[in-house]
């Protein structure tokens, strides 16, 4: 007769790991699949705490459940994270119960790690998606990215770098630490990990005391000290590569990984596709408010504006002014010099304009050389007529173009609110009109 194989040959088989702990929270006996499940051998695990191997974040929620275990509670589906011993994290679900005459917990811990990832990946995706839909601004995308990154991964410190095409270099639409410590989240040194980031076009990740060596460098340091663990990825248009985001903690206990790189090189690829959807909206809504020649609020914009500044004065019983003005023969400009010289001309007007009146003031171009001012919060009625004035003289300098120098004489009608109306219809009838009154009492040009 063969003689029985013994148990303990079955159980190393099984791809759950099988825990045996005391009242005290002793691992007294762990099969072979420990080493799959927590990374370590059975033998390093028992006789330590179990509690040593759990994340530290949930540590608080394994001794609630280890309570409500001990007083015969069943707890078939429980998860919490462990630190493996090479320092990455393990999502475990387990099925545990007590055994009061053995005094011992009897416990089955699943690695469930995959399945955990490919859910917040899939819950990622539709959250990044919702912010850049339904956040107003950049920031506030990326705020809301930021915790959808801290639930994929530890990133209480988180920054967006942006290269700015204008101006060079990058700027910091989002730059926040969530640590307690007080500790600056990044160091002076951050600019230059995102550039390089952004140089190489791939990702980065560095440990504490670690000097991290670049690709070819954008620039002389091309070793930097890094105090903490930092993971950067670079974000990735059709275009090339426009900006970077990055992770830190400064956590002693778990380290970044290639697994936490791969999720976040996948939140990059979200967050670039919905910086680009934003910055196309931004620029269509752009285009659709604003002249694309001089870069002032179109007609519809200044309406707005001259809509909310009304009801404003109306509730506090101020002033406000609009004037109406363009250049006299400008056609002449257009007809003898040709479109391009006009345009310069237009251009150069609205500089003037903007120049000369407070940045709370509006200037919008309606179309042609036909521009208008929203003087908006004026103490006096008379404050109009005295910034029409300056305006006029300003814009009655030689506009030195291209092609010729020339000497524009500008019309302007001035409407105050409420003497010359109460609604931005009747103001603006009003200025055109003066604006037409003026032109026709100047002397005809000589020839």
């Amino acid at each position: 007769m063969k003689p029985a194989i013994p148990p303990e040959n079955f159980i190393d088989l099984l791809l759950d790991a099988l825990c045996v702990v005391d009242r005290d929270g002793y691992v007294r006996y762990v099969s072979a699949a420990s080493e799959r499940v927590f990374g370590y051998l059975p033998e390093e695990m028992v006789g330590r705490r179990i509690l040593d191997f759990v994340h530290p974040d949930d540590l608080e929620k394994t001794r609630q459940a280890v309570k409500e275990i001990l007083r015969g509670e069943l707890k078939p589906y429980f998860e919490n994270r462990y630190i493996r011993k090479d320092g990455t994290t393990a999502h475990i679900m387990w099925s545990a119960r007590w055994s009061e005459e053995e005094q011992i917990r009897v416990a089955v811990a699943r690695d469930v790690t995959q399945r955990k990832r490919a859910e917040a990946m899939q819950s990622a995706m539709y959250a990044i998606s919702d912010a850049a839909n339904n956040s107003d601004s950049l920031p506030a995308m990326f705020r809301r990215i930021h915790q959808v990154v801290e639930g994929l991964m530890s990133a209480p410190a988180f920054m967006v770098a942006l290269v700015d095409k204008q101006r060079g270099g990058l700027y910091f639409p989002y730059n926040a630490d969530r640590h307690d410590t007080g500790t600056p989240g990044f160091s002076q040194d951050i600019g230059s990990l995102c550039e390089q980031v952004i140089h190489s076009a791939s990702a980065l990740l560095l440990t504490p005391g670690i000097s991290g060596a670049f690709p070819p460098p954008a620039n002389d340091n091309s070793h930097v000290e890094v105090r903490h663990h930092w993971l950067g990825v670079p974000l990735k248009s059709s275009q090339g590569v426009f900006g970077a985001i990055a992770a830190q903690k400064h956590s002693k206990g778990t380290c970044y990984t290639d697994e936490d790189r791969e999720l976040l090189e996948f939140v990059g690829i979200q967050v670039a596709a919905a910086v680009e959807r934003m910055q196309m909206h931004a620029q269509l809504e752009h285009m659709a408010r604003y002249d694309q020649l001089t870069e002032l609020p179109n007609r519809s914009l200044v309406l707005d504006r001259i809509q909310t500044a009304l009801a404003r004065a109306a509730r506090e019983a101020g002033f406000l002014a609009i004037l109406y003005l363009d250049l006299d023969d400008f056609k002449q400009v257009n007809d003898t010099y040709g479109h391009t010289v006009g345009d310069q001309v237009l251009q150069e007007m609205a500089r003037r304009l903007v120049q000369g009146v407070r940045a709370a003031d509006t200037v919008g171009r309606l179309g042609g050389d036909e521009f208008i001012v929203l003087l908006d919060g004026i103490e006096k009625p008379s404050d109009a007529v005295s910034v029409a004035g300056k305006l006029r003289a300003t814009l009655s300098e030689p506009y030195e173009v291209s092609l010729a120098s020339l000497t524009l004489i500008p019309s302007i009608g001035v409407a105050v609110y409420p003497e010359h109306g109460d609604s931005h219809e009747a103001l603006i009838r009003y200025a055109d009109s003066a604006m037409y009154q003026m032109k026709k009492g100047k002397p005809d040009p000589v020839s």
